[in-house]
């Protein structure tokens, strides 16, 4: 069946469930989207299509889902909502803080009522008729920067750092030499010693790759935007020392692990690192058990009855994997396990927990110093000053293998991948192998597993910057076995997820960042603006032909929007330095994801390009630039001193930029593996945490930040 002979009765179900059967890609052209993609999503989705017949009975559910009495009503702060609803008019509110209003509902348009303005924002239960109904009141925006910072105009600056790149020095903060074992990649002490010294150099945010949980059994997945969780923490980032002090690192080295990883130079070998990592961290794991103060044993209980059900499946999880990888395979996911413990409820889990409980409660104990670790580093943070502090990174999905997905199966769909179209850098799409949550299975749970990430996120943090923010709204979904170009985009509830997302961040006291790059719907960026939600301005973005294949303008940066953070480049971007060199373009080359005669013409339009740049840094009066006599340390300073003139509030630079890095952390769409492979998240900085941003040259590019963010 062609794109134009779709089935009526299918393109209809598809319309009302949220599928959007056609786009626009890069060119302007627009497709339409393939009837086997529309059913096998549709599928996924739970509405059976496979006949005229299930398309019918699909329909009818979909037909009475909509007529029905609201399941839950959202309602903005001072608004009076109304909802589906036939019943008793007489109602009363039960907030969440305790205490009621009540009133009677009036009608709205037909099957419908609206009630009074609930006084305050909070998830509340409207008691009406005999119905009891969940009711979300948002703020009406996130938390401004402003706000946080105390300041009525506030220009604020931050690092953009990736947290396993950084150097801690190689004594732990309990003052005990670790050695090269546990100083081979970034973790939470690292962090708060970075955060310290960058505070000290004025700056207000550190923001982060994800620090979501990965998977301890398989080192070789350390993607941070393919986590096995994003409840939970990246218990390979544990300092335990920084948690449990002297003597537990005392008693790790007694134990001698069996291989200590040797002093690396620019890359990280994780395998080697991650399993000396959890050798150690078993070692500190005995001592706890058996020597460790009565108040530690406390706090640990304590931690682990808050964590619940969830933290135990999480721990659960873990100890399955580790069992399974020596027979499947470290790369194997739950779907292979015996099929008696893919259930976390089962009887057969319930009793290899019992049977494995030291193995669960290490992966919980992990959990443990992980947590107290980020909380650690954002107070040291705020300690020194910083009006924000930490800024976590939320990743757009899942790895479908992981723990989350085990632990909440009807939260995510089925058989799809979240992915992105094809468009000017990745002509055949991305497929991105990350589960997606059900948007029938949000509505129905109260939008549970959405408050549930967040709040892991925010809970010891100043920010949140959310990856793929465009996924609130739709999300490019792959059915199995079709290429990345071969999906579709499905919508997503994003007034409502604005509203929990607006609740959570003023509890927490954080700013909203998105990242809103890409081919962007018509009206949302306005539509996050409106709440608060602050977008994404990149340098390389920010240029314009004056018209059709004329020449390249760079607009002033403070033309840029005022409601986005600016920064120069991103982990998927070239640095300055790489950009001005065209290191992107040669490592493309050198993968064969670009031809020689693409890669002669790219790097013709970047010299153009480049021409444009010194043009704009020179009429911001950042000197007399050109890009064939002007030293690049000289070019760098401009651009960062230019791109941090921008009206935003925040300017986030990543660390690369100070240090003059040509290397990116992440090279989308490049093979792993093998001599030639891109070495993507494996990067380390040159230098301690504590002290990198100590040199001369750091120092005159932060001086060139500040001079921006000084200009009005």
């Amino acid at each position: 069946m062609s794109a134009s002979m779709i089935d009526p009765g299918l393109s209809r179900l598809a319309a009302h469930s949220g599928l959007i059967q056609s786009w626009k890609d890069v060119h302007g052209q627009v497709r339409q989207v393939r009837p086997a993609v529309l059913q096998a999503l549709l599928e996924a989705l739970g509405l059976p299509c496979g006949s005229a017949a299930q398309i019918r009975e699909s329909q009818a559910r979909i037909d009475q889902a909509a007529g029905a009495d609201c399941a839950m009503v959202f309602a903005d702060a001072g608004s009076s909502p109304a909802f589906n609803y036939r019943g008793g008019m007489s109602y009363r509110v039960a907030l969440e803080g305790g205490g009621y209003e009540a009133g009677s509902a009036e009608p709205a348009e037909p099957g419908r009522v609206r009630i009074a303005a609930v006084s305050e924002p909070g998830y509340h239960m409207l008691e009406i008729g005999a119905r009891r109904i969940p009711l979300v009141v948002a703020p009406l925006r996130c938390p401004s920067i402003a706000e946080l910072a105390g300041r009525p105009h506030p220009r604020l600056w931050g690092v953009a750092v990736q947290l396993y790149g950084l150097r801690r020095s190689r004594q732990n903060p309990a003052g005990d030499d670790d050695g090269a074992g546990l100083t081979e990649a970034g973790d939470y002490a690292a962090l708060a010693e970075f955060a310290r010294a960058a505070a000290h150099c004025g700056a207000d945010a550190v923001a982060i790759s994800p620090i979501h949980a990965m998977f301890s059994a398989d080192p070789a997945r350390y993607s941070p935007y393919a986590p096995s969780s994003r409840i939970f923490l990246n218990a390979n980032f544990v300092d335990p020392g920084m948690v449990l002090g002297t003597e537990a690192m005392k008693a790790a080295r007694a134990g001698e692990a069996s291989h200590k990883p040797g002093p690396s130079e620019q890359l990280i070998d994780w395998p080697e690192v991650l399993r000396y990592r959890m050798e150690v961290f078993s070692q500190v794991f005995r001592w706890f058990e058996s020597k460790s103060p009565a108040q530690l044993l406390r706090a640990f209980e304590d931690f682990r009855a808050r964590g619940g059900q969830m933290l135990e499946n999480h721990g659960c999880y873990e100890a399955l994997h580790a069992y399974f990888a020596p027979i499947l395979g470290a790369s194997c996911g739950w779907q292979e396990w015996p099929s008696a413990l893919r259930d976390p409820q089962s009887a057969a889990v319930r009793q290899f927990a019992a049977e494995h409980a030291a193995d669960v409660r290490f992966h919980v104990f992990l959990q443990w110093l992980a947590d107290e670790g980020i909380r650690l580093a954002q107070q040291s943070a705020v300690q020194e000053g910083m009006a924000l502090g930490t800024i976590v990174d939320l990743a757009i999905g899942t790895d479908a293998r992981g723990s989350h997905v085990w632990s909440r199966q009807d939260d995510f769909l089925d058989d799809v991948s979240i992915g992105a179209p094809p468009d000017l850098h990745q002509p055949k799409g991305q497929d991105w192998g990350l589960a997606a949550f059900s948007p029938r299975a949000l509505a129905s749970s109260g939008y549970e597993p959405f408050k549930e990430i967040l709040r892991a996120a925010l809970s010891h943090a100043g920010g949140i910057r959310v990856d793929h923010i465009l996924g609130l709204a739709r999300m490019w979904l792959i059915p199995r076995g079709a290429s990345a170009a071969d999906g579709c985009y499905v919508s997503y509830p994003l007034d409502n997820m604005l509203r929990i997302l607006a609740l959570e961040a003023t509890r927490h006291r954080a700013v909203v960042i998105g990242e809103n790059l890409g081919t962007v719907p018509a009206g949302f960026n306005e539509h996050i603006y409106n709440k608060n939600v602050l977008g994404t301005s990149v340098l390389w973005f920010e240029h314009t032909a004056a018209e059709p294949g004329g020449a390249v303008v760079f607009p002033s940066s403070r033309s840029w929007p005022p409601q986005a953070v600016a920064t120069t480049t991103t982990h998927d971007l070239p640095t300055v330095a790489g950009w001005w060199c065209a290191r992107d373009l040669q490592w493309r080359r050198q993968l064969g994801q670009i031809s020689q005669e693409e890669s002669t013409a790219l790097e013709s339009a970047r010299r153009q390009e480049k021409n444009a740049l010194c043009q704009a840094l020179n009429q911001a009066g950042e000197g007399d630039l050109h890009p064939c006599d002007s030293s690049l340390h000289s070019i760098r300073r401009a651009i960062l001193s230019f791109v941090a003139s921008a009206p935003a509030p925040l300017v986030l630079i990543p660390i690369e930029d100070l240090l003059g890095e040509a290397e990116q952390a992440n090279l989308p769409g490049a093979p792993r593996g093998g001599t030639m492979a891109h070495p993507d998240w494996r990067r380390r900085q040159p230098r301690a945490a504590a002290v990198i941003l100590d040199s001369c040259d750091v120092r005159e590019c932060v001086s060139a930040v500040e001079r921006g963010r000084r200009t009005p």
